[in-house]
């Protein structure tokens, strides 16, 4: 293996926070995964795999296995483990839903899941990322978010958390995450990056007035792409969106924006619906599973390609992925954007040096 430090990965979907930690210096050497084409998107872009990636539920995959498979004998420790739990029990978008306002969804205990991996395997360092609604002080959220900090107290390491905006780490994409990171009890605790970005999000400034945010436009500038079969909009508010401007959603078609002919009540729909690339801003977070309305759209009025969705998420253009565009968009909308994540393990690296 040409990397000296060993990363293991945990709920690796495509690998954006894998990609990250290869670039920061580590070899991701083993991998669980259950989804299968997120698992073959997995091998076909990582070279320092030692074995397949576990196609497993990791409730049922022991950290021995884990280990064995990045070719860590008994004893050895692995460099890093890093990983994002599915963040489905607290992902804002969800919380209309009565069964996740209180705290009901079985997959929550996927965040123990992690930490019972970070006590066994006891790596020199880890990362979990998440959603940041994991952060808020309700049913669902607050218990499961204290309970993960308990965890990870009770494995013997230090930690620091932070919300972390990927527009303000040169990211064109406005995605906040968690990111928790620590390292075992009493030795240096790396910092969360600084901004390298900045701009107005949410009608408020964030990140760095060094540099703007990196734009859709200038992410995308010079693409050229083939059009995909699915990038079309039917059904009957198809036709709807060629006259929303750039950056505009469906509130273009109401009263209080001026619409001769409203169409929609004021915040009668989510912010998403019809909503439209802006090329002089970041695009908005792009979701995993979007409904048939749901953006953000191109300004050319149609869906984004899987090219354009690489650029605005970093991937490397020669980056592949498997599976269908459903299956794509997914393992996208699920992913850690690469540059983020390079720069939040680049500081457990220095930390380490």
């Amino acid at each position: 293996m040409s990397a000296s430090r060993i990363a293991i990965s945990l709920f690796s979907g495509a690998g954006g926070l894998d990609l990250g930690a290869e670039q920061a210096g580590y070899a991701v050497a083993a991998a669980v995964e259950r989804d299968h084409d997120a698992a073959a998107t997995m091998e076909k872009n990582f070279s320092h795999l030692q074995a397949p990636v576990i196609q497993a539920d990791i409730l049922d995959v022991p950290t021995t296995d884990i280990l064995a498979a990045a070719g860590l004998s008994q004893g050895q420790r692995p460099d890093l483990l890093i990983g994002g739990p599915p963040c489905t029990p607290f992902s804002k978008s969800g919380f209309w839903l009565d069964w996740k306002r209180a705290g009901l969804d079985p997959d929550a205990s996927l965040l123990q899941a992690y930490t019972r991996v970070l006590a066994e395997a006891r790596p020199r360092a880890f990362v979990l990322e998440n959603v940041y609604a994991l952060t808020y002080n309700n049913k669902a959220s607050r218990p499961a978010y204290e309970r993960l900090l308990r965890e990870i107290d009770a494995a013997g390491y230090d930690w620091r958390a932070k919300v972390m905006n990927a527009a303000d780490h040169g990211v064109p994409q406005a995605r906040p995450r968690l990111f928790v990171i620590g390292v075992p009890r009493g030795e240096r605790l790396p910092e969360h990056p600084d901004a390298t970005h900045g701009g107005t999000w949410e009608r408020r400034a964030s990140g760095s007035v060094e540099r703007p945010h990196v734009t859709a436009g200038e992410a995308l500038e010079g693409l050229v792409t083939d059009p995909e079969p699915e990038e079309q909009l039917r059904g009957q508010y198809a036709a709807l969106l060629a006259d929303v401007p750039p950056g505009g959603n469906y509130l273009h078609y109401t009263e209080e924006r001026g619409h001769a002919d409203p169409l929609f009540k004021w915040r009668s729909r989510y912010w998403s619906f019809l909503l439209k690339l802006d090329p002089a801003r970041p695009s908005p977070t792009i979701q995993a599973q979007p409904g048939p309305n749901v953006g953000p759209f191109h300004w050319d009025n149609r869906r984004l390609r899987v090219a354009e969705a690489k650029r605005l998420f970093t991937y490397p253009d020669s980056f592949e992925f498997v599976g269908t565009r459903a299956s794509v968009q997914a393992q996208l909308g699920n992913s850690v954007p690469p540059l983020l994540a390079r720069q939040v393990i680049q500081q457990i690296t220095d930390a380490a040096s």
